[in-house]
């Protein structure tokens, strides 16, 4: 298993979400971040005075898949969320050892039960 997790503009989500659902993605978790890098901040005026606004929203998508979807995952991610500027986000995958469902105690590893892993991403 592989948790893919991919920084994006906040106005990408709606094509980010559609582009997975398509793919056969069945849930995921997205969280509000705040961040820099090459794009650095912006400054901003605010009755007159100038501030410089260092850190920019972004949203963090997170999914979990089966090591053989990551490649689809990534090229869908790419071209849902690519607008061709600086500032467009990263993707980062890294292996998932195990799933634990905390309402039941389920447990998944490497050899895990497929369906079992949609339901916890389900938040079934």
């Amino acid at each position: 298993m592989k948790k893919v997790e991919a920084i994006i503009r906040p106005f990408k989500l709606d094509e980010v979400k559609i582009a997975l659902v398509n793919a056969g993605i069945v849930g995921m978790t997205v969280s509000e971040v705040r961040g820099f890098g090459r794009q650095k901040g912006q400054t901003e005026r605010y009755r007159g005075s100038e501030y410089t606004v260092e850190f920019l929203q972004k949203l963090k998508v997170e999914i979990v898949i089966e090591d053989n979807q990551v490649d689809l995952v990534v090229d869908k991610l790419i071209s849902a969320a690519r607008t061709g500027e600086i500032g467009d986000g990263k993707i980062f995958i890294s292996p998932v050892e195990q799933i634990i469902r905390i309402r039941t105690g389920e447990k998944t590893s490497k050899q895990f039960n497929w369906g079992m892993v949609n339901g916890i991403l389900g938040y079934r």
